[in-house]
């Protein structure tokens, strides 16, 4: 608030001696105010200001309030319960978000300079590859991938292949994708250096199944409560396609399980007749059964011995 300084004035009487009775008084000007904001400007200038934001979004609005409509600011109402000024928002905010505010350095020296890598990505760094889907083709593109770029870090290091899939089916029977996609996989995995160690944790069917018994020999992992299955491939869903082309279908179907049932007998050391045989119907191994017919070489239970994956994950072989 501006200060006043009031300078005191004289009133002068003019007598005159025809008119000695009367007497007249001069009115004098209002007394004169001076302002000590002006007096005072030179030493305000020296008072150091904090600093402030520029991203705070209080002093935003508020700055763009005053020049625009600055009455707004002059009649805001005073209320008592409430910060000055705050009326000027639909959703108060007070002060600026997190993201918004400068970070100091030592606030964010040990911040990851990067997004964290996905949970696919953190498996890969341990030589990890997991199939935990049906396989279609976007599955066969990443484990193939994975595979290949495994192979090019460190051809001699070993490869950790857990699955957890139902194949080229769903858990219902329909068929997801076609049996070139098992195979695939069968083919990269047959084209590595590493040592390649696979481990059931769920369920291994079909063509999964193929991918299990397909590591490296003694070193081909089930877990106890696991299951296998083999069972013979299905025909995709034939639609309105003619009679003809439902026969090439067909004939294609049974080259696939010719093909699987030879893979599935080399794997497995027994004959071709006896994987044939057991594929008539859908084959259900428990971990104990699949060690049996040789899909698998050894079963892990819980425990401290060293298993696949490179390191301690509490686990025992079970002979």
């Amino acid at each position: 608030m501006a200060c006043f300084l009031q300078a005191p004035m004289a009133y002068a009487i003019v007598s005159s001696a025809s008119a000695a009775a009367s007497s007249r008084a001069v009115r004098v000007p209002k007394p004169l105010k001076l302002s000590c904001g002006v007096l005072g400007a030179r030493n305000a200038a020296k008072i150091p200001m904090p600093p402030i934001n520029p991203k705070d979004p209080f002093l935003s609005k508020l700055a763009s309030v005053a020049s625009s409509s600055p009455e707004t600011l002059v009649n805001s109402s005073a209320n008592p319960d409430t910060p000055p000024f705050l009326d000027l928002f639909d959703s108060p905010k007070l002060m600026a978000t997190p993201a918004q505010v400068e970070r100091s350095v030592s606030y964010n020296e040990h911040r990851p300079k990067s997004p964290p890598p996905d949970l696919p990505s953190l498996l890969l760094n341990g030589r990890i590859v997991y199939i935990g889907m049906p396989l279609v083709p976007a599955v066969t593109e990443l484990v193939v991938a994975e595979l290949m770029y495994l192979q090019w870090m460190d051809p001699k290091q070993p490869i950790y292949l857990y699955i957890n899939s139902t194949g080229t089916t769903r858990d219902d029977g329909e068929t997801v994708g076609m049996e070139t996609e098992g195979f695939a996989i069968y083919d990269a995995l047959m084209q590595l250096q590493n040592e390649i160690h696979t481990v059931a944790v769920g369920a291994a069917i079909g063509q999964a199944c193929l991918l299990l018994s397909a590591g490296t020999k003694g070193k081909r992992f089930m877990m106890p409560h696991a299951k296998a299955m083999i069972q013979q491939p299905r025909v995709p869903s034939s639609g309105l396609m003619p009679a003809s082309d439902v026969l090439i279908r067909a004939k294609e179907v049974i080259i696939n399980r010719d093909t699987l049932v030879e893979l599935l007998a080399k794997h497995t050391e027994n004959s071709i007749e006896t994987v044939a045989d057991v594929m008539r119907r859908p084959f259900y191994m428990d971990a104990n059964r699949a060690k049996e017919f040789g899909v698998i070489d050894r079963i892990l239970w819980r425990g401290q011995e060293k298993c696949p994956s490179g390191g301690y994950y509490s686990l025992k072989l079970v002979s």
